[in-house]
């Protein structure tokens, strides 16, 4: 069994490879979580309602336990911080999460970045980067953002 440190080491050197292979599902489970992570800090804070709802979203997409979704999340944020650059999550995400769900990554990332009340811009311009990186069209982000507004 790996270590945390060598672990995230080996995601890392995978999302950084010049044609990176796609990732297994653990892996592609601590990618989203370190994109979620990614948005949740791009406007220089991270609140607790931002984890509260990470944590929500891992929870309710992979069904983790409370346990098992804090690891997830801690390992995310140690990616999240060492990672170089947001192409490589997303790329990694767009390999491993099949077209007709990767609109529900952009919904989950929309309500993180609106989970403590605020729009701001960095966050926005960071998901108007990320949604067609995933191939989804800014028409479609707009619209998963109105149904994140709508339930929220």
């Amino acid at each position: 069994m790996l270590h945390i440190p060598q672990m995230i080491g080996d995601l890392i050197r995978r999302l950084t490879e010049p044609e990176p292979q796609p990732l297994p599902e653990p892996d592609a489970r601590v990618a989203l979580a370190a994109l979620l992570v990614r948005i949740a800090r791009s406007d220089g804070t991270y609140a607790e309602a931002e984890v509260s709802r990470i944590d929500r979203i891992l929870t309710k997409r992979y069904g983790l336990s409370p346990f098992e979704v804090t690891k997830l999340r801690r390992e995310a944020e140690q990616i999240e911080a060492e990672a170089p650059d947001t192409v490589r999550f997303t790329r990694a995400i767009k390999d491993a999460v099949p077209y007709e769900d990767r609109e529900a990554v952009i919904e989950a990332l929309w309500s993180v970045a609106l989970a403590d009340g605020q729009r701001d811009a960095e966050e926005d311009a960071l998901l108007r980067t990320v949604a067609p990186l995933l191939g989804v069209s800014d028409r479609d982000s707009g619209l998963a953002r109105q149904r994140v507004d709508q339930t929220d």
